[in-house]
């Protein structure tokens, strides 16, 4: 198609509609694949809903208006946890410095699996405020290593930090966890 002067358009201006098509399909997939997952992990990071779900909505809008500058579409899944990572310790650093603190000792809503099943109310709980109180960093490892089920190596690239600091971390908070729910029982 020419334009008015004669001349053919960039063929830039015709490949950005098949772009964004293509921006907006991989997007809404990884969505409705992992949505729910990312929500839970925010969830367990943060501590109410409605944070967890405006952090994973960010970090989806945040990887559709990067789509184009994704060297591997493929790894679009360790982009957003990572985003949803950086977007959770973000609300936790505006809590911290905020005038009015929300209260983080309240219980949280409730995860279900097939573990909270066997568990208490209560002691379920008590393990979320354990797992709160740890360092973001070890908490950030615990969370991916054991309850997204990731490997040393896919929670090292996630978290930007080597394997090697995932297993000292993850047994740092393994311990941590122990010496505090020893103590309040």
């Amino acid at each position: 198609m020419r334009s008015p002067g004669g001349e053919d358009p960039p063929p830039e201006a015709s490949e950005a509609p098949a772009r964004e098509a293509e921006a907006i399909s991989a997007v809404t997939a990884l969505y409705e694949a992992h949505a729910l997952g990312m929500i839970r992990l925010a969830h367990i990071m943060l501590g109410d809903r409605q944070s967890a779900e405006d952090a994973v909505q960010e970090a989806f809008c945040g990887l559709y208006r990067r789509w184009s500058h994704l060297a591997d579409p493929g790894s679009a899944v360790h982009y957003v946890r990572s985003a949803v990572l950086n977007q959770c310790r973000s609300v936790l650093r505006r809590r911290t410095t905020s005038h009015a603190p929300r209260d983080l000792t309240s219980p949280p809503e409730p995860v279900r699996s097939a573990e909270s099943a066997v568990l208490t109310r209560e002691e379920r709980d008590e393990i979320m405020r354990a797992v709160r109180r740890l360092p973001p960093r070890q908490r950030e490892a615990l969370v991916l290593r054991f309850y997204l089920d990731l490997s040393a190596e896919e929670t090292a690239t996630t978290m930007g930090i080597s394997p090697s600091s995932v297993r000292s971390a993850t047994h740092r908070a393994l311990a941590s966890l122990g010496r505090m729910l020893q103590e309040q029982s």
